[in-house]
Formats: C-alpha cells, structure tokens, sequence
C-alpha cells in the first residue's frame, strides 16, 4: 500500500465531475475544501461531487475542510491600486480595516496596541514589507519602514515577535464546522492553531454536535512551535504550513521529525509551499509546494 497521501484543493478550476474524476484517476486520495474561499453551498456541492466520483471509482476518497481561521489582513486601498510604501517612512498602524494610505494602514484587529511592543516588526502581505514598531499612540502603532514596496488590499499581516490572543476558532469557522458536521467532512483542518487549547475547544465545539469527526492542527505560528508537543498530543494529525510558519521563522528542519517521535501518536501531514520570492522579500525561506502524508486509512489507493 502506498503510504504518501495526495492532498488536493478543490476551486473554481477544479470543482467540474470530469476534472475530478481525472484528479481521482491521477492518484488525489484527499480531496481539500478551503473555507478562506468559496461559499459553504460551494463546498457541498464539490463534495457531493468527491463522493459520486469516489464510488463510481470503487475508492474511498476522504474530504478535509479547512478552516479559514484569524487570519489578519490589511484594508482596502483607493480604488483597489496598490500603495506605495517607501523604505524609512513613517507608517501608522491602527485596528481595524480602513481605507488605507501610504501613511496610514488598518488591521482588522481591535487590541493591536494593547498586544504589540515597541521595537517589535511587522511583516505586511506574507512578509514582502517589513515594519518596525517605535511607539504606542492611542489606539494605533507608530512604524518605520524597513523594507517597503506595493502593497494592494487585503494582504495578509504577520507579528512574528508578538503574544497576540487571536481565537483560533472564529464565528466564521464555528459556521463551518456545523456545515462540515452535516456535510460529514472527515477531516477538519484547524488554522493558526497556538496552544493545546484552541485544538480541545474545536473539538467540543464538534461533540457537541454529535459528531467525532478527526481534527488536524496547522502549524503555521511561532507559538505553535513552542507548544508544539502539547498540540501534538492533543491533535489526531499535524500540517506543517510552511507559507505562513515560514513568514514568522526561519526555516525549521526539525518539526517534521519531532511530530514523528515515537512518543507521540497521530498522523502528520506536511504543506510545503515553495515561495518564489525575489530579492524584495523579506522571508524568502516560506516554501510552497505540497508533500502530504496521512494515515493509511485516510484514503486507499
């Protein structure tokens, strides 16, 4: 039996029954519904599709729905044209998602200044921009730009120095996963996961739905990784999401191996995105390719 797991997101380019069965037939043994795109009614569909394709193939495809999680972005921008931000200007941080300019940029975030230090860095759309923090004023944070470039709406932040008290389960996946539960998802992907916790109250938030469904821990946060044998323990497998992990660390080489200990059981399953990022980077390590590895009765094939 091959013990390598093929995971596949499913999209607007690959949601056809035809595709799919030609994903089946290609090897997927893991159909991905991403819940940071698409609607709930979307994702029904796709995997009602998954299922009709899976028996008229004789295979048991499992379905993982992946939550969207307390991803913070940035606001919009004028007319939707990317910003300017220039290397040593000042720039104010402020939380919540206003309208931005190149001296004034929200965050969808309401306790920025009370969870964010002085001489701590921010890293705008997944690490291209790079701020440091001088000063607390008010309700918002008084930057220097160390790295600058464009920066259009909607772009992801990151404070890779910063205790922040994100929720890892939002209102937004709190609907998800009751649509999943209905759905009968097999997988639940639980992003931006930060300590044993957030995993234990997905999981009452499932049972307490009737249902037992298997819940995977992403490791994408800095806070994972110093918890990391909590979650570990806690979760019935682990995704190592290197795009937002490697926008916070440097490249780690030896998570993988420490979630394999023998120590622990569950399953791991590994995302590696390799980032084809040019010189302006300020995180070129973030890899973005995907190698997955789940456990032999995800999916036979």
């Amino acid at each position: 039996m091959r013990r390598t797991k093929i995971v596949c997101t499913l999209g607007p380019s690959s949601r056809e029954p035809a595709i799919i069965a030609a994903m089946v037939r290609a090897g997927m043994d893991v159909a991905r519904l991403n819940t940071s795109h698409g609607t709930l009614d979307e994702h029904a569909a796709m995997l009602a599709t998954v299922r009709e394709v899976a028996r008229e193939q004789g295979r048991h495809i499992a379905v993982l729905m992946d939550l969207s999680g307390p991803k913070l972005r940035t606001g919009s921008t004028p007319g939707g044209a990317p910003l300017a931000i220039i290397d040593g200007a000042p720039l104010r941080l402020v939380g919540e998602r206003v309208p931005g300019s190149a001296e004034l940029i929200g965050i969808d975030y309401r306790t920025l200044a009370a969870e964010v230090q002085p001489g701590e860095h921010v890293l705008l759309d997944d690490g291209n921009l790079e701020l440091v923090v001088e000063r607390i004023a008010g309700d918002g944070l008084e930057c220097r730009v160390i790295q600058g470039g464009l920066l259009g709406p909607s772009k992801g932040v990151s404070f890779p120095q910063s205790t922040l008290t994100l929720p890892a389960v939002t209102a937004k996946d709190r609907e998800a996963i009751a649509a999943g539960v209905r759905m009968g998802v097999d997988y639940f992907a639980l992003s931006f996961v930060g300590a044993a916790e957030d995993l234990a109250r997905a999981r009452a938030l499932v049972n307490s739905l009737g249902a037992d469904t298997p819940i995977i821990a992403k490791i994408e946060r800095r806070q994972a990784i110093e918890h990391l044998e909590e979650i570990v323990g806690e979760a019935d497998g682990v995704m190592v999401a290197r795009g937002d992990l490697g926008v916070e660390l440097p490249l780690e080489r030896h998570i993988v191996s420490r979630v394999h200990a023998p120590m622990w059981a569950g399953s791991s399953r590994a995302a590696r995105r390799m980032l084809a990022t040019g010189p302006r980077s300020a995180a070129p390590c973030a890899p973005r390719s995907v190698a997955s590895r789940l456990p032999d009765n995800a999916a036979t094939g």
